[in-house]
């Protein structure tokens, strides 16, 4: 395990251009949702649109979903979508995006999107984006819930969310996310400093009641960008 935690001006920049050698190699990117990712997203769309890259070779995941409609305002499909997927298409060929149907329901929509990730012949992720909760919870794995033992499955359904919104969700494993290459934290905002140090501080191990904390341990290379406020209690 790499970890590597950095304390940057402006967090979604530097994963935008994380984001760009990604997908610039047509690799597999796993997206995640929040404030921050949306500006990541959109200053990854103005860095592909300024120097002409062509981005259709990548393929687009999602490492969790809430059980809305793909148009809900909850979902983190459409925020992709609408930060994006809808700016860097353009007129120009589809973008190879899977997202995870949490329209189905938990159960029904992890099942769904783990026969995805077979069918595919279980990727390897080039580069997986997470975020950290307040409580922190990673993805839609939240503290002491019995998802965190998975270990055969891919995708789990999560019928009881642990943070706003409160709604049933679709999640990545610790298997799925330990598969990646490259682990990308983004975390800003004094909210985020606690959980920010139990998971990432130099005390941090892996503990159920961090769940992020349980992922660089499982990964080969792990990036936590952080602004000022979040890493206050490092």
């Amino acid at each position: 395990m790499a970890l590597t935690v950095e304390v940057v001006d402006d967090p979604a920049r530097a994963c935008a251009a994380i984001m760009v050698g990604a997908a610039a190699a047509s690799g597999h990117v796993v997206l995640t949702g929040g404030s921050t990712p949306r500006a990541a997203y959109q200053e990854f769309v103005g860095a592909v649109r300024k120097v002409g890259l062509d981005v259709n070779g990548a393929t687009f995941w999602f490492g969790d979903e809430r059980c809305v409609p793909p148009d809900d305002e909850r979902s983190n499909f459409r925020m992709a979508k609408e930060s994006l997927f809808d700016p860097l298409v353009d007129g120009e060929p589809v973008l190879d995006v899977r997202r995870m149907r949490g329209e189905l329901g938990p159960f029904d929509g992890a099942d769904a999107y783990e026969r995805e990730l077979r069918d595919a012949g279980e990727p390897r992720f080039d580069l997986l984006l997470l975020g950290i909760g307040p409580d922190g919870h990673t993805a839609s794995l939240f503290p002491d819930q019995e998802t965190l033992a998975e270990r055969m499955r891919l995708v789990v359904g999560v019928p009881e969310a642990g943070l706003e919104p409160f709604v049933p969700r679709v999640s990545l494993t610790l298997r799925a996310l330990g598969t990646a290459e490259h682990v990308v934290f983004l975390a800003t905002g004094s909210a985020k400093a606690d959980a920010v140090a139990a998971a990432f501080g130099d005390a941090a191990k892996p503990d159920p009641h961090v769940p992020a904390s349980m992922v660089p341990p499982l990964c080969d290379r792990v990036t936590v960008l952080l602004d000022q406020e979040a890493a206050e209690r490092l």
